[in-house]
């Protein structure tokens, strides 16, 4: 019939009777309360109608904002004889004449508004007078509230209709009760009569032909004319019937928001407008309290295929979101990914669980019944189910405030069962909330559920309850209500940011970590943009101050941000910050400190789901126990922890003795020069100069560290065999490391470093004469690290090497590491590079940063 034109007169009178012209000339535009609630964005609506290029256009408008709840009040105080009706009666008087006046200014359509307005007025005190003097308190009848409610839908549709006549565009405004017929039923909603609406539209047309009509929203009349209302969301379900009535090509519903969101912005700052959605999406979307239509108001234009578009009445350049009848063709390109499939979350909070359970439920016809028929007793609203197919238990979600009343409902209908043991228990489960996906290709698409479960379960949240109907529109799950938060960023996240978003927390912006903060500026772009991977710096701290942010500091200019805008440092809060500043589900914090009390945050860190990247050797080679308790933590958790950069800067070392483990080789002994500066020492101590001279030259070269007795003490060296050790499964502690320190005892106890350095030429013959034995016989001296697996130790000395051995063919600073093991026993397996420097320590870093990251879904 779409387009067709009807009337109910006979041909013979077709001359002087106007027939509804039914078909897609007709545009349908819904004002809420907000898009109206003053005179200035009533004048915005009239320019909005205006200037649509629709032949036809059918305008329903809500009541002012906030007027339907004071006339709800009206009747309420009325009904509880309490005198502050007339003031507010009053104040909706004057309120509606401020507005009509500064409207409209002056003519014929001002003075005949506000004599009807001044008439209702004076009905609708006269009406709530006998109200309040009634020989029964509070006797309102519903059908007189809604007779009283209803009146700010008139007002505001008189006023609008005049602005719009006013800009030189004939408009009629019509009583929607003079045409909608709807049947109210027991569950405080409302069933529209199309047949009987249908034929006094057609009448109200031929009496007032107009092809723009500005028609009140929620109000309407039942089968026995008497006023009532269509409920909640009533002026959206108005629109929805009227497109359905006038065959309209589109329904648009202004509101205050850009369109219907991926997920909620206020819990979601990186929530996306969603440009379409099905009617189903829409419906799913909705039932879980995204602010979508109501899943009634798509009914009325399902039928005709009639589009629904969410727009912002304050933002005009913006698209809005599309609900309509989307059918979704199984195409190559609709199987590229689950993340194109999810349209968006949304959560219920303030829920409990319900699980009944027991051995003699299954097999056994009715007990689900049973269990839902006490709940309906208690008048409870379910709001998931869950059974397995084993049916020995069922678990559904309600009302946390309706759970005590379910529980007691359950244990009374129940107690038979219960006592005899055919029943174990009813268990109550606090404290939850529903996160639900919405998509209407889901069901044809593989992987999503895993996409879902994968990103919860790396943001290190439990599901305690899943449901999934056949048709999949939705995947539910139940989670503890203090991680619903975390929950919808961590599936938005993933389903919308990237595949691996990555917020990463800066310990120590010192010569390694601000090193590393210029390479993930370098490589930000590239990463986002070939790899799908966004890494986000949302806080860099320092020893004194520190920077943060919720989207993501500008690394391009860091160091001025953390200097002029820096706050002071605290690690509790940055730790906070990380934890709940953000929707990125995936955090890695990153320790580039030499610290010793930056360790003692990893636990509790890993603890709360944030990964840890970083160079410090204190952790891996400090207490025994607490290094176990860290590795046995990142085991039983989805927590990753990576620390290559401990040992060989920016080598391979820590993966390479890993992946021979964990292939099954076995470690014989791992022998290595761990130090650059010793490395750069020994590999220049030729005789030409004295070794003082040497220590000198790297010092100043800036080999060593700020006092060369920290590398000359071998303690560094230590660290990095410990490290190994414990890899290999020795359990040794760092005093059981055999060091042969190259500071001669005498100096260890120089009160500076200036000190130091001059006394130290009075050492050079002693360690002159090791090097010219060496010499004599064809060797080179080396400072190594040497773990013994066989032997269960590990060993810190200077050793001589034969000058076509390996370790004798370094140059500068590098360094290099040998595996003996079961298969490369008769030739070593040799790992050997750069071994020290802030830019391949970094580098080192960020690979340890893009590996956690392929861990956490991204492309490798």
């Amino acid at each position: 019939m779409k387009g067709c034109v009807l009337g109910l007169i006979a041909p013979e009178e077709s001359k002087t009777v106007h027939s509804l012209p039914q078909g897609e000339s007709w545009s349908v535009h819904k004002f809420g309360g907000t898009c109206v609630g003053t005179c200035e964005r009533i004048q915005n609506v009239a320019d909005i109608v205006v200037a649509d290029p629709s032949q036809r256009k059918v305008v329903v408008v809500s009541a002012m904002s906030k007027v339907t709840d004071v006339l709800y009040h009206l009747v309420e105080a009325a009904g509880s004889r309490k005198e502050s009706y007339i003031e507010s009666l009053n104040l909706l008087l004057q309120k509606h004449k401020e507005t009509a006046r500064a409207l409209l200014v002056e003519g014929a359509d001002l003075e005949k508004f506000l004599a009807k307005l001044e008439d209702d007025i004076r009905n609708l005190q006269a009406m709530l007078r006998a109200i309040y003097i009634g020989p029964v308190s509070g006797h309102a009848t519903e059908s007189f509230t809604d007779f009283v409610v209803g009146h700010g839908e008139l007002w505001s549709a008189q006023m609008l209709c005049a602005a719009v006549n006013k800009r030189g565009l004939s408009a009629a405004w019509m009583d929607a009760r003079e045409v909608l017929v709807v049947t109210p039923t027991s569950t405080n909603q409302v069933d529209p009569d199309f047949a009987s609406s249908e034929t006094r539209l057609f009448d109200w047309y031929a009496r007032n032909p107009a092809d723009t009509i500005i028609v009140t929203g929620f109000i309407a009349n039942t089968p026995d004319n008497v006023p009532t209302t269509l409920k909640r969301d009533g002026s959206d379900f108005s629109a929805a019937i009227m497109g359905s009535l006038f065959r309209a090509a589109n329904v648009t519903i202004w509101t205050d928001v850009d369109g219907v969101y991926s997920a909620d912005p206020r819990k979601v700052s990186e929530a996306v407008v969603l440009s379409t959605l099905s009617y189903q999406e829409a419906w799913e979307m909705s039932y879980f309290g995204a602010n979508v239509l109501h899943p009634r108001t798509t009914l009325p234009v399902m039928k005709y295929n009639i589009p629904i578009t969410i727009r912002n009445v304050f933002n005009l350049s913006a698209s809005g979101t599309k609900i309509c009848r989307t059918t979704y063709e199984s195409t190559d390109d609709e199987f590229r990914a689950a993340d194109s499939v999810v349209k968006g979350f949304a959560t219920v909070d303030n829920l409990a669980l319900v699980n009944v359970e027991g051995t003699g439920m299954a097999g056994v016809p009715g007990t689900a019944s049973a269990i839902f028929e006490a709940v309906k007793e208690v008048g409870a609203n379910v709001v998931m189910i869950s059974q397995g197919s084993s049916e020995h238990s069922v678990c559904f979600a309600v009302p946390e405030k309706e759970v005590k009343a379910v529980s007691k409902a359950l244990e009374k209908k129940f107690k038979r069962a219960l006592d005899a043991g055919r029943l174990s228990k009813i268990e109550i489960v606090p404290n939850c909330s529903i996160l639900a996906a919405v998509g209407q290709k889901m069901a044809s698409t593989p992987g999503v559920s895993a996409t879902l479960f994968d990103a919860l379960a790396k943001a290190n949240i439990n599901v305690r309850a899943i449901a999934q109907g056949c048709s999949e529109y939705n995947i539910t799950v139940v989670v503890n209500q203090d991680n619903s938060a975390k929950a919808l960023k961590a599936a938005h996240s993933r389903f919308y940011l990237s595949r691996t978003p990555l917020a990463v927390g800066i310990v120590g912006p010192g010569l390694i970590g601000g090193t590393l903060l210029d390479q993930l500026k370098d490589q930000a772009g590239p990463l986002k943009e070939d790899f799908n991977i966004d890494l986000r710096v949302l806080g860099v701290i320092g020893s004194k101050k520190m920077a943060l942010s919720h989207s993501g500091l500008n690394l391009s200019n860091w160091r001025s941000t953390l200097k002029e805008e820096g706050e002071e440092a605290d690690l509790e809060k940055f730790t906070a910050h990380l934890c709940c500043s953000h929707p990125i589900p995936n955090i890695v914090v990153v320790d580039c400190t030499a610290s010793s009390d930056v360790p003692n945050w990893y636990y509790p860190w890993m603890r709360k789901g944030m990964h840890i990247v970083t160079p410090n050797k204190k952790a891996n080679s400090g207490s025994l126990d607490k290094y176990l308790r860290l590795k046995e933590l990142q085991r039983k958790s989805y927590t990753h922890y990576f620390y290559e950069g401990t040992v060989g800067a920016g080598l391979p070392i820590l993966s390479t003795l890993q992946g021979l483990l964990e292939t099954g080789d076995k470690i014989h002994t791992v022998e290595g020069i761990f130090s650059g500066t010793l490395s750069y020492i020994f590999n220049n101590f030729h005789g030409q100069k004295t070794f003082s001279e040497i220590v000198k030259e790297a010092k100043a070269a800036g080999y060593t560290e700020p006092d060369p007795r920290d590398d000359l003490s071998g303690m560094d060296v230590a660290r990095k065999v410990i490290i190994l050790a414990r890899e290999c499964g020795l359990k040794l502690e760092l005093d059981d490391i055999c060091l042969e320190n190259l500071v001669p005892e005498p100096l260890r106890g120089c009160e500076n470093v200036d000190e130091f350095m001059d006394k130290l030429p009075e050492y050079d013959q002693a360690i002159a004469a090791r090097r010219e034995q060496a010499e004599e016989s064809d060797e080179v001296l080396c400072y190594v690290g040497v773990v013994d697996v066989l032997a269960s130790q590990g060993r810190v000395e200077l050793r001589r090497y034969p000058k076509s051995h390996a370790f004798a063919q370094l140059s500068g600073s590098d360094n290099i590491i040998a595996f003996t093991t079961a298969r490369y026993k008769k030739q070593p397996l040799i790992v050997r590079g750069p071994g020290a420097g802030a830019e391949v320590t970094a580098a080192g870093v960020f690979s340890d940063i893009l590996r956690l990251a392929s861990y956490l879904g991204a492309p490798s």
